[in-house]
């Protein structure tokens, strides 16, 4: 298999590749990752995520909270934020959203986190990365509020059909990465069969959620190409045409 890639989220700022960040960088273009977006949690990872664009240029960034982190924000965080992006090197604004799983920032100041980096992901004109663990219909029901994005992707997407088919009749992407190629996910095998090719975005998530070869273990995106393999499987067509059309659509989203 030759092609090129993008790993449309990553977080390679996470001390999990503090010691061998090359190494990691030189496995993905051996592996045809040419680009990859490395995605911000916070106002430090998200600053990190920039220094680290501007030093590779295979790299990109993405600057936001995680819904984890909403609770610490303070008003200049948004000052700080709004800072970065004035590097060309950023291209989205996330990760963003809610997690109803683990709830370590309660659900309301989820809520006006989420609410607040939408508008400001509207008046720059960036896309934005959402993250949504368990809260599905108040994700949407947000969203619904927001109809001028430049973007959206639905990150390390969890939902079922319907949910699914909501969020492409809204002209969303899904975000599809390891947890696929996982035994027992036939949600979303099913959701991915039925998807259109160029409206899914390839992603690691790493160095979490390793496809199930490398499952437990760090993930990286030279482990991109099992998920490629694994959407060629279901949708019956070649890694090459996967790697093409999802290349393409994410190029467009992102503007790289």
């Amino acid at each position: 298999m030759s092609f090129h890639i993008i790993d449309t989220h990553a977080h390679l700022d996470d001390a999990k590749f503090s010691a061998d960040l090359n190494a990691v960088l030189a496995r993905a273009q051996d592996k045809g990752i040419s680009q990859i977006v490395s995605v911000g949690s916070n106002f430090s990872s998200s600053r990190r995520a920039v220094a680290l664009a501007k030093e590779h240029k295979q790299i990109y960034a993405a600057v936001g909270v995680h819904p984890h982190d909403a609770k610490d924000v303070v008003p200049r965080t948004w000052d700080g934020l709004r800072l970065l992006c004035e590097s060309s090197r950023v291209v989205a604004w996330g990760e963003i959203g809610l997690d109803y799983h683990y709830n370590f920032s309660p659900p309301e100041i989820q809520v006006a986190v989420f609410r607040k980096q939408l508008e400001i992901a509207g008046e720059l004109n960036l896309p934005v990365i959402i993250h949504d663990r368990e809260a599905h219909h108040e994700v949407l029901s947000i969203l619904k509020d927001f109809t001028g994005l430049a973007g959206v992707v639905i990150h390390c997407f969890s939902g079922d059909r319907r949910i699914a088919d909501i969020c492409l009749e809204r002209g969303y992407y899904l975000g599809i990465g390891g947890t696929l190629t996982y035994p027992k996910n036939n949600k979303l095998r099913e959701v991915v069969s039925e998807a259109p090719l160029d409206r899914i975005f390839l992603e690691t998530d790493c160095p979490y959620l390793a496809p199930q070869p490398w499952r437990g273990k760090r993930n990286e995106p030279s482990y991109l190409t099992a998920v490629v393999e694994e959407i060629s499987r279901i949708k019956d067509v070649s890694p090459e045409e996967v790697a093409a059309v999802t290349t393409a659509s994410a190029k467009a989203f992102f503007k790289i």
